[in-house]
C-alpha cells in the first residue's frame, strides 16, 4: 500500500508545483501591468470601444465606494491571466504529459497550441469588431432625451461574459476534430447534424449575448462557420487510428454462447 500512496503524494506535489508556477507567472505579469501602464490605463483600453460609441462628452460612472479602484484591478488581473495563458497551459501540459502515450503526446501539443491561439482570436474578434458594431447599434436606438452613463462594474461583467463566449466559440474546430479523431462520432454524422447545430448556435447566442439581433448574429454566424471549418479539418487530420473504430462489443447471444462452450 505504501507504493501507491507514495505515487499519489508525488502527483500531488507535482500538481502543487505546477499550479504555483502558473500563479507566479500570472502574478509577475499582474505586477508589471500594475507598475506600467497601471490599472486605470488598462481599464481605459478595455473601455475604448464603448467610449468611441458614446456621444461626445459622455463618461462612465462608478456607483460603489471602492469600485473605481477594484474594477481596474480586476481588469488588470484578467489581462495578466490572458498574457500568461501560454505559461499556464504549458504547466498543465507538463503535468499530464508523462501519463500520455507517444501518439497522444503528438496530438495533445498541437491541440494545446491551437486552443490557445483560437481563444486569443475569439477575444480579439470580440474586442476589435463585435464591440464597436454592437455599441454603435445600441447607441443609435437610445432615446435622444437621455445621457448614457454606463456603470464600470456592469461593463466589466459584460466584457467578461462576451470574451468567454467568443473565446469558447472559437474552440469549436478543436472540439470537432477531437470528437472525430477519437472515434466518438463520424464526419458524416456531424454533417447530418448541421440543422441542429444552426438552431443550437442561435439559441446559445440569444442566451449569452445582449438582447439585440446584431450581437446574436455576430456570435451565431461565426459558430456555424467554425463548425464547418472543424468538419474540413476533421476530414484532413481527424481520422481515427486504423482499427480504433472497427471494434464492436459482443452481443448478449455471443456472450452466452461463449459461456456455454463445452471446453469451459
Amino acid at each position: 500500500m505504501s507504493e501507491p500512496q507514495d505515487t499519489f503524494i508525488s502527483h500531488l506535489i507535482e500538481l502543487r508545483s505546477r499550479v504555483m508556477r502558473a500563479l507566479v507567472a500570472v502574478l509577475v505579469v499582474f505586477v508589471a501591468l500594475f507598475a506600467w501602464p497601471g490599472p486605470g490605463a488598462v481599464y481605459d483600453l478595455l473601455a475604448l470601444p464603448l467610449m468611441r460609441a458614446l456621444p461626445e462628452g459622455a463618461r462612465m460612472i462608478a456607483t460603489g465606494v471602492i469600485t473605481p479602484f477594484m474594477v481596474p484591478v480586476k481588469v488588470s488581473g484578467l489581462a495578466a491571466f490572458m498574457v500568461a495563458l501560454p505559461v499556464v497551459l504549458h504547466q498543465a501540459w507538463a503535468f499530464v504529459a508523462p501519463g500520455l502515450y507517444e501518439h497522444e503526446k503528438r496530438l495533445a501539443l498541437p491541440i494545446v497550441v491551437a486552443s490557445t491561439l483560437l481563444f486569443y482570436l475569439g477575444v480579439a474578434f470580440c474586442y476589435f469588431f463585435v464591440f464597436g458594431k454592437v455599441f454603435a447599434f445600441i447607441n443609435e436606438f437610445a432615446p435622444k432625451s437621455i445621457t448614457p452613463a454606463p456603470d464600470i462594474e456592469a461593463y466589466f461583467g459584460f466584457v467578461m461574459t462576451m470574451f468567454l463566449a467568443f473565446g469558447v466559440t472559437f474552440e469549436i474546430p478543436v472540439v470537432v476534430v477531437l470528437l472525430v479523431r477519437f472515434g466518438v462520432v463520424s464526419v458524416q454524422r456531424l454533417k447530418d447534424a448541421r440543422p441542429y447545430v444552426v438552431v443550437g448556435a442561435f439559441v446559445v447566442a440569444a442566451i449569452v449575448t445582449p438582447p439585440d439581433v446584431l450581437s446574436q448574429f455576430m456570435l451565431a454566424v461565426p459558430m456555424c462557420l467554425l463548425y464547418e471549418a472543424g468538419l474540413i479539418l476533421a476530414r484532413m487530420v481527424g481520422t481515427p487510428p486504423k482499427g480504433a473504430s472497427d471494434y464492436k462489443p459482443p452481443s448478449d447471444e455471443e456472450v452466452e454462447r461463449e459461456l456455454d462452450r463445452p471446453d469451459r
